[in-house]
């Protein structure tokens, strides 16, 4: 038997070597050994640590475990399992930043006294700490972004298909965001990829801001995003977040060097078990839905909707058939009066691009503008508008103006002075009635070029203006020392200006006491109603532009005008502004108790419909109108009159993010079915044919 003191020596001696530690607790889990050259590792005397419980000593890493996740030290030790080659951080009950980082394996078993109680731990431990700090580096280069921190592919991989299989069993949603950045790769070119690098970060930045604790947020690559809210299929509440979402990434960002660049962004929402039960039907979903935003127009989200095509190749065909459209001759110009409103006088026109498919019919400038843009097209676009324009311009009178619309693409190419100098010589228009309309997406990049861009095209005495002014959050420093001849106030201002809860009156004021003070002149675009124009004049608007004076006009109609004597213009429109009302024509499905009827939806608004097809219906009668794609709401009808009905939504319809409207929420064909609603007839489900089972109440007629 070895003795005693031998056992006590071998003991220190293996303690102090640093192979590993001797540990002990009593029955109630405190600490009543541990080696005194364990405690300098720790930074504490032996007496700082004695008497003390070991699971407020150390805790279980949050990051050891599947997901993240492991059984708590305390429950271990409450249960008296063994311990084998358990990680733990030294934390002596307080956080991470309060305590210097050492990490421990520790290994243990219970031991029992002769009576077979429980009397405690006996165990070991070693530093492990340079070996788990490195595992950790590790896995957080595999886990996220080296670049912004976020979480990778392969971690929202997981986070999502963990989510969708914790959520099937009760049917909870889960809303999946896919988000790119619009115009991010010119930001790369004409400034480098360290400064596209910082813009990242800072959009990263950005987006955890806004989401926090709501969702988790993934850069799949590039400039594309991606956040997953758990829980939610709320679409109004989606909605208004990637919104919120567009409006803050598109904000100026501040670089390194003085350098500054102006960014958008694009969002696709899919929700699942509606647009997908598994991980790759609902990124499918969202990622038709992010390429149908970028089609309409960018800095927009759109909803999935399973009419959605796959928009790469759509993007790819209409890139084809716009070239097509430009040798065959496809586009037009349509022109736009911009009128005094002291008088009526036409001053001025802005043209307009214009694109009638032989099979697509009438494509609008928001979709293939875009994708003109993402190639070299844009640049023959532009030269073909502006010879056109310049060539139409010069049979009007020379108190008109023509103003043309230039991208920022096309401003960043060295030719652009040469083009509009061509188009003026070929045509013989004087350059002060030729206008070029910039946004403010023209000051990404050299600030120098841009400086020399705006002299070289000042020299050759055209007309500049900045078009949607007020949508960006730096424009006043564009003023400052950029030649402007005009500021155009973006419709989006006139839209609320009647609303008493927003600003944008005021803002509409400010903007042209600003251009006054500045020798500049105004004009408010998008006036529509007479309300939205009382408002413009009262506060100091002089120009106006808007369908309430005259829509996009052809050229020959334009030349009548002006044969017919003075082009003077009275206003006509609505009397007040209905910013929600959306004239439509589409068959839906109307519920009434068990009886399924089919009617027409011929306007709609979030409030209410108009619908045709249905006799005998009696104001009050509660109806549940199907709009397909589970979206069911419930409405009352307000007015009837012979086949016509108006009724009102007991919920507001919520923006679909593309100028229609949707449900908040969307009802599965289990609840459905569940509820006992009847479904259209001819569609598979348990309720199928209940249509001829039920006696109807009210008359169906053809519309």
């Amino acid at each position: 038997m070895v003795p005693d003191a031998l056992r006590a020596k071998v003991l220190d001696e293996y303690d102090r070597a640093g192979i590993g530690w001797i540990w002990a607790t009593d029955a109630a889990g405190n600490l009543i050994y541990l080696a005194d050259k364990a405690t300098e590792t720790l930074g504490l005397e032996i007496g700082e640590l004695l008497g003390k419980p070991l699971d407020e000593l150390f805790e279980i890493d949050s990051s050891v475990g599947k997901d993240g996740l492991g059984r708590p030290l305390k429950f271990q030790l409450k249960a008296h399992n063994k311990i084998r080659d358990q990680v733990v951080r030294f934390s002596n009950g307080k956080s991470e930043q309060e305590v210097r980082q050492v990490w421990w394996s520790l290994s243990g078993h219970p031991v029992r006294n002769s009576d077979g109680e429980f009397a405690g731990y006996r165990g070991s431990a070693a530093d492990v700490t340079v070996e788990y700090e490195r595992k950790l580096i590790d896995s957080k280069m595999a886990d996220f972004d080296s670049l912004t921190g976020l979480a990778n592919r392969h971690q929202m991989d997981r986070q999502i298909d963990g989510t969708l299989a914790a959520f099937k069993s009760s049917g909870r949603p889960v809303a999946l965001m896919m988000m790119d950045l619009d115009k991010f790769k010119r930001v790369n070119d004409t400034l480098g990829h360290q400064a596209g690098d910082a813009l990242l970060i800072e959009v990263a930045e950005r987006l955890k801001n806004l989401v926090g604790d709501k969702g988790k947020i993934g850069r799949l690559g590039g400039d594309e995003f991606q956040i997953m809210f758990a829980g939610e299929d709320d679409r109004g509440k989606l909605g208004e977040l990637a919104d919120k979402i567009i409006q803050i990434l598109s904000q100026p960002y501040a670089l390194d060097d003085g350098k500054r660049a102006i960014i958008g962004a694009s969002v696709g929402i899919a929700v699942a078990p509606f647009d997908g039960a598994t991980r790759e039907e609902l990124t499918r979903a969202s990622d038709l839905a992010l390429y149908a935003a970028k089609n309409g127009g960018r800095g927009q989200f759109r909803f999935y909707a399973t009419d959605l095509k796959d928009e790469e190749q759509e993007r790819e065909s209409v890139l084809e058939d716009l070239r097509e459209a430009l040798e065959l001759g496809q586009l037009y110009l349509q022109y736009q009066p911009v009128v005094s409103i002291s008088n009526g006088h036409v001053v001025g026109l802005e043209a307009l691009m214009r694109w009638e498919h032989p099979e697509r019919g009438f494509v609008s400038p928001g979709q293939f503008i875009p994708v003109a843009e993402d190639s070299d097209l844009i640049n023959n676009l532009g030269e073909w508008a502006l010879r056109t324009a310049c060539e139409a311009a010069k049979k009007w009178p020379k108190s008109l103006r023509v103003a043309v619309n230039v991208s920022a693409v096309q401003f960043a190419n060295p030719g652009l002075p040469s083009v509009v100098a061509n188009a003026l010589a070929h045509s013989g228009l004087e350059p002060d009635r030729l206008e070029l309309e910039l946004t403010e997406s023209i000051f990404v990049g050299d600030n120098d070029e841009t400086e020399r861009m705006f002299a070289q095209l000042k020299g050759l005495g055209v007309r500049l203006a900045l078009d949607d002014f007020g949508t960006g959050y730096s424009s006043l420093s564009y003023l400052r020392a950029a030649p402007f001849d005009k500021i155009k106030v973006d419709k989006s201002f006139v839209d609320s200006c009647t609303q008493k809860d927003k600003n944008s009156a005021k803002i509409i004021a400010a903007i042209v006491g600003l251009s006054n003070a500045l020798n500049m002149e105004t004009t408010v675009e998008g006036v529509e109603a007479f309300d939205q124009l009382e408002v413009v004049k009262s506060h100091g608007a002089k120009l106006v532009q808007g369908f309430i004076y005259s829509r996009p006009l052809n050229e020959e109609v334009v030349l009548d005008r002006i044969a017919s004597g003075e082009f003077t213009i009275v206003p006509d429109g609505p009397d007040t502004y209905r910013p929600d009302r959306r004239s439509v024509f589409r068959r839906i499905g109307v519920i009434h108790e068990d009886y399924y009827y089919n009617a027409v939806m011929r306007d709609l608004s979030r409030n209410g419909a108009g619908l045709d097809g249905i006799v005998g219906v009696d104001v009050g009668t509660h109806l549940v109108l199907d709009l397909g794609e589970g979206q069911l709401a419930v409405c009352k009808v307000v007015r009837s009159e012979n086949a016509e009905i108006g009724v009102e939504f007991e919920t507001q319809l919520t923006s679909d993010g593309s100028g229609g409207l949707c449900t908040r929420h969307r009802i599965s064909p289990y609840t459905i079915a569940a509820a006992g609603l009847p479904k259209k007839p001819g569609t598979a489900g348990p309720t199928e044919g209940k249509r001829d089972q039920s006696t109807p109440k009210f008359l169906e007629v053809s519309a």
